[in-house]
C-alpha cells in the first residue's frame, strides 16, 4: 500500500480538516477533442506554466530542506506514539439534547476520551511490523516482500491476503521522501485536472500560485465515505501556495474542498538551515472550526525524531505525539512475526468485514458524542 502522497501532504491538510477527507474523484469536464492529443502543458497559458514550473521549484525545495541528503542510507525507522481524542461534557450533552430534540437532557458531568497507540517497524522498501491498539480494536498488521498478515486480537483472526508492495519501492528513506513530492508533483504539476495561476496579491519576496478544479457541493448529511475516497481527497479542490523567492520555501497554504466541507489555511516556520519546525493552523472546516499545530523535532544528524500535533474544536481537542528513530543498514530479519496459532484464518473480504463493522460502531458511538466523522463504507473500498 503506497502512502507516500499522504505522509507529506494529505496527512497536514488532514490534521487541520474537519470530516474525515472524501475526494470527488470526477473527470475534468469535456473539451473539445483536438486534431491531436495535447498534453496538459500543451493547453496551458504562459502564466499557467510559469506557476507549474515554480510550483515544481517549491516541491524541489520541500524535498531538499525537509527531507533530503540526511537521510540518505537510512533504510528504517522505528516510530511509536499515541493519538487521543477528548470529547467535553458540555458538547456530549448538547449532542444529547439535540438527538432528544430537548426532551432528554444529558446530564453528563465528564468528558470522553478515545486513545490510539501505535508502535511499528517501517522500512523504505514498503515492509513493515505495526501494532494498534484502543479503543478502535487491537491490530497487528506485517509484510516482508509479498507475504504477509492482519491479525484482530477482538476476532482472534488472521488474514494471508495483504497488499502487495510498490514495484518500484526505494531502498532508503532519500528515496522514499522524493517518492511522495513526487506524488504530489504528478497532480498539481504534470497532472491536467488543476488550473494552474499565479495569484494576486504577491508582494517583496513572495510569490502566491493557485491551483483550483471544481468539487461537488456539500452534503452534511453524508456519514460515511469508501477509503478510495477518504485517501484521494486533496486531488480536488483549491490551494493557494505563498513561497518565497529567494529559497522556494513554502510560507503559507491555504487548502479548500467545497465538497469535503474542508478550508483550511497554514503557515510554515524553519529553523536556521531550512529545516521545517512548526505548521499553524487555523481551521475552518465544517463542524470542526479551531486551531491547530503541528511541531517537529530533529536529531544530530538533522533526521525527525518527534513529531507532535494538536488540535482545538468545539467539541474538544485532538492530539498526536510520535516518537521516531531512523536507521540504517537495519535487517528485515529485526521484524519476522507469526500470527497466534490460536487464531482462526479467514480469508480478505470476510476479515475486512468483521474489521470495518467494528470500526463503524466505534465511529457512531463518536457520532453520538459529537465528533464530526464519517465512517468507512463496507461496501466499495
Amino acid at each position: 500500500m503506497k502512502v507516500c502522497s499522504t505522509a507529506v501532504f494529505a496527512a497536514l491538510i488532514l490534521f487541520s480538516q474537519g470530516n474525515p477527507i472524501q475526494a470527488q474523484d470526477q473527470a475534468p469536464a469535456k473539451t473539445k477533442k483536438p486534431a491531436a492529443p495535447l498534453t496538459g502543458k500543451a493547453k496551458d497559458s504562459l502564466e499557467a506554466q510559469f506557476a507549474r514550473q515554480n510550483f515544481k521549484q517549491v516541491l524541489d525545495a520541500v524535498n531538499d530542506s525537509w527531507f533530503g541528503k540526511p537521510y540518505a542510507g537510512v533504510n528504517a525507522v522505528d516510530l511509536q506514539g499515541t493519538m487521543a481524542i477528548s470529547l467535553s461534557a458540555a458538547a456530549m450533552n448538547a449532542k444529547v439534547d439535540q438527538l432528544g430534540q430537548g426532551a432528554v437532557k444529558g446530564g453528563l458531568s465528564q468528558g470522553a476520551n478515545v486513545e490510539l497507540k501505535l508502535k511499528g517497524t517501517y522500512f523504505a522498501n514498503a515492509d513493515f511490523r505495526t501494532e494498534l491498539t484502543g479503543a478502535f480494536g487491537n491490530l497487528l498488521y506485517y509484510r516482508v516482500g509479498n507475504k504477509g498478515f492482519l491479525y484482530s486480537k477482538e476476532q482472534n483472526a488472521w488474514t494471508s491476503r495483504v497488499d502487495l508492495p510498490p514495484a518500484d519501492a526505494p531502498t532508503s528513506f532519500l528515496g522514499w521522501f522524493r517518492q511522495c513530492v513526487n506524488d504530489i508533483q504528478k497532480v498539481y504539476v504534470d497532472g491536467s485536472t488543476f488550473k494552474a495561476s499565479l495569484g494576486k496579491g504577491s508582494e517583496g519576496n513572495l510569490q502566491t500560485l493557485t491551483f483550483a478544479t471544481a468539487t461537488g457541493p456539500y452534503d452534511p448529511k453524508k456519514r460515511e465515505q469508501s477509503m478510495a475516497e477518504s485517501l484521494g481527497f486533496w486531488k480536488r479542490g483549491k490551494l493557494e501556495v505563498v513561497f518565497d523567492k529567494t529559497n522556494h520555501l513554502p510560507q503559507q497554504m491555504n487548502y479548500s474542498n467545497e465538497g469535503q466541507g474542508i478550508f483550511t489555511h497554514m503557515t510554515f516556520s524553519y529553523n536556521p538551515g531550512g529545516k521545517l519546525n512548526n505548521v499553524t493552523i487555523a481551521n475552518q472546516s465544517k463542524g470542526m472550526e479551531g486551531p491547530a499545530s503541528i511541531n517537529l523535532g530533529y536529531d544530530g544528524a538533522g533526521l525527525i525524531n518527534h513529531l507532535t500535533g494538536q488540535m482545538g474544536f468545539a467539541q474538544g481537542t485532538m492530539r498526536f505525539d510520535l516518537d521516531l528513530a531512523f536507521a540504517s543498514g537495519r535487517k528485515v530479519s529485526s521484524i519476522v512475526t507469526v500470527p497466534p496459532p490460536t487464531a482462526t484464518k479467514k480469508g480478505r473480504e470476510e476479515m475486512e468485514t468483521l474489521l470495518l463493522v467494528n470500526l463503524a460502531g466505534k465511529v457512531l458511538d463518536l457520532q453520538k458524542s459529537g465528533f464530526n466523522l464519517r465512517s468507512v463504507t463496507l461496501a466499495n473500498k
